[in-house]
């Protein structure tokens, strides 16, 4: 999985607000000096990072992809997953579905599921 601080992970649902988790996860990650790319439609910049609209936006090849997103929003840009060649993704407690689960099943991107990227970093590599 390429989930750590050498790869570029994108967070989807990255947020402003200090209380949403979409804000949680990114400061906790960036404090760990990961390479971090937010997606938000709404945003600009969250925490000094520039902030883009779609992971279709993005110029850097995405190794990972972290949803902090509803699990319809996570259905949606699955399909961009998909269309970038994205291999792994992690859904954050509360982001997947079982729609969700299967797409990437059957479209063979690898998944980690109810499990907090915060927590378990530390046994990522």
């Amino acid at each position: 999985m390429p989930f750590s601080a050498k790869n570029i992970i994108a967070i989807v649902g990255a947020s402003n607000n200090p209380d949403k988790y979409g804000y949680k996860v990114l400061a906790d990650l960036q404090s760990a000096d990961w390479h971090l790319i937010p997606i938000n439609p709404k945003e600009e910049n969250i925490l000094d990072l520039k902030v883009y609209h779609s992971i279709l936006d993005v110029p850097e090849k995405i190794d990972g992809v972290v949803f902090v997103t509803q699990p319809a929003v996570t259905e949606q840009v699955l399909l961009e997953v998909k269309q970038l060649g994205i291999k792994d993704v992690w859904f954050q407690p509360g982001a997947a579905s079982d729609g969700a689960v299967s797409f990437c099943k059957i479209n063979d991107i690898n998944y980690i599921n109810d499990a907090c990227i915060m927590v378990e970093k530390k046994n990522l590599k």
